[in-house]
């Protein structure tokens, strides 16, 4: 995918989510900005289900509770890529290794189906792979777009033993 919004901003709310988990996602976490990126939450309703890369949903886990713990994971992980990788060569990357075209909606409500596969290349060493998908729930929240959880880190495709 590229950094071009698939949904056009006649169909305002599939376009607004693009926006807030692809475009504001990409570019806050390329340069470690989570200030800018925990307006696109919904803090009271939040929490995140780690699926551990697996299509077991016994082995699936609730590791963020609320956005505290998720903010920590997201910040360790920028953290650790930033250096490693170019700021434009981050946010290009992951730009060209995210899809996401399937958003699901029911009035307030809305899922969308984001996906990861390609990988992203550090200036020193081997390349990191990054292959998972991830499901996202959002709500609309005075009258915003918000994220109110996920389900992530999934297999990429789900049944894929080689994922």
């Amino acid at each position: 995918m590229s950094d071009s919004n698939p949904f056009p901003p006649q169909d305002a709310d599939r376009h607004a989510i693009w926006e807030m988990l692809v475009r504001r996602d990409i570019e806050a976490f390329a340069v470690g900005d989570w200030d800018s990126h925990v307006r696109d939450f919904a803090p009271d309703l939040f929490f995140g289900i780690d699926g551990r890369f697996s299509d077991n949903p016994d082995l699936w886990q609730v590791t963020y509770a609320d956005l505290e713990r998720y903010r920590e994971r997201w910040i360790g992980a920028s953290a650790e890529l930033r250096p490693r990788i170019a700021r434009e060569d981050l946010a290009r990357s992951l730009f060209a290794l995210t899809r996401l075209r399937e958003i699901d909606l029911m009035g307030d409500f809305a899922m969308a189906h984001k996906k990861f596969e390609g990988e992203v290349k550090p200036r020193e060493g081997a390349s990191i792979r990054m292959r998972w998908q991830t499901l996202y729930f959002c709500r609309r929240v005075e009258s915003r777009w918000r994220i109110a959880g996920f389900l992530g880190y999934l297999p990429n495709p789900m049944g894929d033993p080689g994922a």
